[in-house]
């Protein structure tokens, strides 16, 4: 897909305050870590867009991106991070459920793994809420240039087994490094994103 604009437009921490333009959204969720800005900025093109940190649960809001001026890209805030409060932690989780449920312009969600290590219990949490919730998925393994090619081969057997992922549902090893996963990923995501 050709990206000819790209832009930073709001954060939320409440789903109401969303864009209630209609065009359509994508999400993009993962534990805290995994790599969602980078791999934003890389699907996108844009180095610097998303902003990325090196301390882990820094994105704490709902971050909207208007691509092409005719969808958005929607970062939310990582899973999982354990040196904030459980109070904290809760309310990261109320608000991203709180965003999934009640924006009807989601046409679906990108669902963040690390691929260097077997899917954890909140991933797979997060795997079967999002099943649950009949949203589509697609599911993309980062950092998939610290493996060896057959290492990345035997990461996605291991993520589709473990999640019991559906044969329908994408999932693309994705390299905020090299690019690799970049086309794969906008295949998947055109469908979701185009006009109707």
């Amino acid at each position: 897909m050709h990206i000819a604009s790209a832009e930073f437009v709001k954060s939320i921490v409440r789903a109401a305050d969303g864009p209630r333009d209609g065009l359509p959204q994508v999400a993009f969720v993962g534990r805290s870590n995994v790599g969602k800005s980078s791999l934003l900025n890389t699907l996108l093109g844009r180095r610097g867009l998303a902003k990325t940190s090196g301390t882990p649960g820094k994105t704490r809001t709902i971050n909207f991106f208007l691509i092409n001026r005719a969808f958005y890209c929607v970062d939310l805030p990582g899973y999982g991070y354990a040196k904030v409060s459980k109070a904290e932690q809760q309310a990261w989780r109320d608000r991203i459920e709180g965003y999934l449920l009640s924006t009807p312009s989601l046409r679906g969600v990108v669902l963040l793994l690390d691929s260097r290590h077997a899917p954890t219990p909140l991933d797979q949490q997060m795997w079967a809420w999002l099943a649950h919730h009949r949203l589509p998925v697609i599911v993309a393994l980062t950092k998939s240039d610290k493996l060896a090619r057959s290492a990345v081969h035997q990461t996605l057997t291991r993520a589709r087994r473990e999640l019991a992922l559906t044969e329908t549902t994408p999932a693309i090893p994705f390299s905020a490094t090299t690019g690799e996963g970049r086309v794969p990923l906008w295949r998947a995501l055109f469908p979701l994103v185009e006009k109707t």
